[in-house]
């Protein structure tokens, strides 16, 4: 899992009550990373600083939430958080954090008016920093997310927060993922009806939401190796994390789902970015398929 990687250590604030949460993914030293959305609604916080022209290389800490958009808000408790801490991408006037934020869309499940806040994301870094959370399933970001509602409402089951690891040799590559997938998850509930007739619908809006709301959607995650790669390496990685999503949900990517992933590098040993690679697809598409034990 993520936490075998090392220097990685996860925080959650779950509100099982009112069905949402966030996590914090948070590097114990500022790490080289990178992403990549392939989703059509993504929510993201500070992903353009993820390119591998911009200037900052390193990040401090991902945060994955519910509560779409306004879920990003967890990430900005947690820069305040790390601030405190006196952790950041230095300047002459003090620390920034950069804290990378991603979200999902769990709004139709949990309580009107109830998504991760400010004080939720500070919450999830103390927990994070004071050695962290290895709890799978209903937690966190994962608490109030859903798979298979391509086939309508009524027969969306349980998705959940779900972690990998695949190695060969002394490389490690680990994933954390909240899946709330618009598309079936291989071997979970309702996938064994068959496949999707996604002409039966629509392929806009208005089709799917004859069978489905098409909004509670969307799988966000982090990739973290031992492996020495740099900004376009990590790029290669979060791009293997889409190939590894494709996979296991059928159909993926849909124009509801805001698919974004986030790869650092928190280690030395030296790999080839297709090793690493190969390796991610394994770890997140085994990864995604553990859900029915996980969730």
């Amino acid at each position: 899992m993520i936490w075998e990687i090392p220097g990685i250590t996860v925080g959650h604030m779950t509100n099982a009550a009112d069905r949402t949460g966030c996590t914090v993914v948070l590097a114990a030293e500022p790490v080289t990373a990178s992403g990549e959305v392939r989703g059509s609604a993504p929510a993201t916080r500070e992903f353009a600083l993820l390119d591998p022209m911009a200037t900052v290389q390193q990040i401090d800490a991902v945060v994955l939430s519910g509560g779409s958009a306004f879920g990003l808000a967890a990430g900005q408790g947690a820069m305040y958080e790390l601030e405190a801490a006196e952790r950041g991408f230095p300047t002459p006037w003090g620390s920034v954090p950069i804290v990378v934020g991603m979200s999902l869309f769990d709004l139709p499940v949990a309580t009107p008016g109830i998504r991760p806040t400010e004080s939720d994301g500070r919450m999830a870094v103390r927990e994070a920093l004071a050695g962290g959370d290895r709890t799978l399933g209903r937690v966190g970001a994962g608490t109030g997310a859903t798979v298979g509602g391509w086939r309508g409402d009524d027969h969306a089951v349980d998705g959940g927060l779900v972690g990998g690891l695949a190695e060969t040799g002394d490389l490690r590559v680990a994933c954390l993922l909240a899946v709330n997938a618009w598309g079936d998850v291989a071997g979970h509930g309702e996938s064994h009806l068959g496949e999707p007739s996604l002409s039966a619908r629509g392929s806009g809006a208005r089709g799917a939401g004859a069978r489905g709301s098409g909004l509670t959607n969307t799988t966000i995650g982090v990739i973290a190796t031992n492996g020495s790669l740099d900004k376009v390496g990590c790029q290669h990685t979060a791009r293997g994390a889409h190939d590894g999503l494709a996979r296991a949900i059928n159909p993926p990517h849909a124009s509801f789902d805001g698919d974004a992933f986030v790869a650092m590098s928190a280690g030395e040993v030296q790999a080839s970015i297709d090793e690493v690679r190969w390796l991610t697809v394994k770890c997140v598409d085994e990864a995604i398929r553990s859900l029915g034990s996980a969730a």
